[in-house]
């Protein structure tokens, strides 16, 4: 689940991790009155007024602008980005809705650095990643000058060392140029160590600080925060769901979610309805490896009854990129011909024009494959994961 910068400052806030005071706007009027607040406030006549999507690369789309003409100028730019498309290099050529704005105090900025913290699933600890090469994107970073990330796995048992964090700061050189370097260096290792922990008991799945700042006075300050939390960990944060905006989920994901259903939309055009989170993964390696494109990761779980699988093929042919559907199933506690009975009901309600061919295998499975080969329908029929990908693949070809 993702969060706004916003939202991420105010979790940031919550571990004492510094940020730039702002506001959260959804209007013009809204906006003009923060940067007046804000000016009155800090004495600081400048202030940043940024676009609030899931997205990153805002600033060069368009999307984030320092304003130094008063509140009047922030009102024109909150004008100018509530309402635009901003087109990103996350956001794809579609593109995100601007549907609110952060308005923030401007700082005296002498240096920008890069922290992120993700899970390194080659060690199977967290990773703590910093770089002098802040503001930019970091996957340019790793892609062409790789030695210039610092990398600090943590321990899970004693948590992110002193010694790891001041090894970072001495490693991008933090107090170089600062009034007070051994302070500044203290200050980092202190925002490391927060957000190490923030990392943890927030139960994060990402979490980037990019720009994290130097100031002029030597402060370090996280001037923007991106925040995913893991959906695993759901269950021991309600308060998530107040955080949830709607408005930035893809809409079948969210009718997946509420449907008990895992769903991720992806970019080909073969619709997969499997039931395993790794039976899912292997399906879309296999389509690749026959020549063709997944469209969805859908895996409807073990128990799903007629209903759900109704749903599934619904949410798959919800986009119109998809060409044909594959159905995977091996039946442990799922049993095939409950799946059977909720393709074939699936299809003669949708009237199903793609082709459609299924594998099923385990439970009940003679039983599903006589229910779908008695429905009248046209659905192909394979015996391996190999003969219904390569099926699926020819199926679209020759349509």
């Amino acid at each position: 689940m993702k969060i706004h910068e916003y939202q991420g400052k105010q979790v940031f806030r919550k571990y004492g991790i510094p940020t730039p005071q702002g506001v959260a706007c959804f209007s013009v009027d809204e906006a003009e009155k923060a940067a007046q607040k804000l000016i009155d406030e800090t004495k600081i006549p400048v202030v940043v007024v940024k676009a609030q999507i899931h997205a990153g690369g805002r600033g060069k789309g368009g999307g984030v602008k320092v304003v130094k003409g008063g509140a009047k100028e922030a009102r024109t730019v909150a004008e100018q980005i509530l309402g635009m498309q901003l087109v990103t290099h996350q956001t794809g050529p579609e593109g995100q809705k601007v549907r609110r704005v952060y308005v923030e105090q401007g700082l005296d900025i002498k240096r920008e650095l890069y922290m992120g913290l993700v899970v390194d699933r080659e060690s199977r600890r967290i990773a703590l990643m910093a770089s002098t090469e802040g503001g930019v994107e970091i996957e340019k970073v790793a892609e062409e000058t790789p030695e210039k990330i610092l990398t600090e796995r943590i321990d899970p048992l004693i948590g992110l060392g002193a010694y790891q964090a001041r090894k970072l700061a001495y490693g991008l050189d933090i107090g170089a140029g600062t009034p007070k370097p051994k302070e500044t260096i203290k200050k980092f290792v202190q925002v490391a160590m927060k957000l190490a922990e923030l990392f943890e008991k927030e139960d994060c799945s990402l979490c980037e600080v990019n720009p994290l700042v130097v100031t002029g006075d030597g402060d370090i300050v996280a001037l923007d925060s991106k925040i995913n939390f893991d959906d695993n960990a759901g269950g021991r944060h309600k308060e998530w769901e107040e955080m949830r905006d709607n408005d930035e989920e893809d809409p079948v994901e969210l009718e997946a979610h509420d449907a008990g259903l895992s769903y991720v939309s992806l970019d080909g055009n073969i619709g997969c309805l499997v039931n395993g989170a790794g039976l899912a993964m292997s399906t879309m390696d296999i389509i690749k490896h026959h020549g063709g494109e997944p469209a969805n990761f859908l895996d409807v779980g073990g128990g799903a009854n007629k209903e759900q699988v109704t749903k599934a093929f619904k949410m798959i042919l919800s986009s119109d990129k998809v060409k044909g559907i594959f159905v995977n199933i091996f039946g442990g506690i799922m049993k095939c011909d409950i799946i059977a009975e909720g393709v074939v009901a699936a299809t003669k309600e949708l009237g199903l024009e793609v082709p459609l061919v299924v594998r099923l295998a385990g439970t009940n499975v003679d039983e599903g494959k006589k229910i779908l080969a008695d429905s009248g329908l046209k659905i192909e029929p394979a015996d391996t994961m190999a003969d219904g990908a390569q099926k699926i693949v020819d199926a679209i070809k020759a349509a």
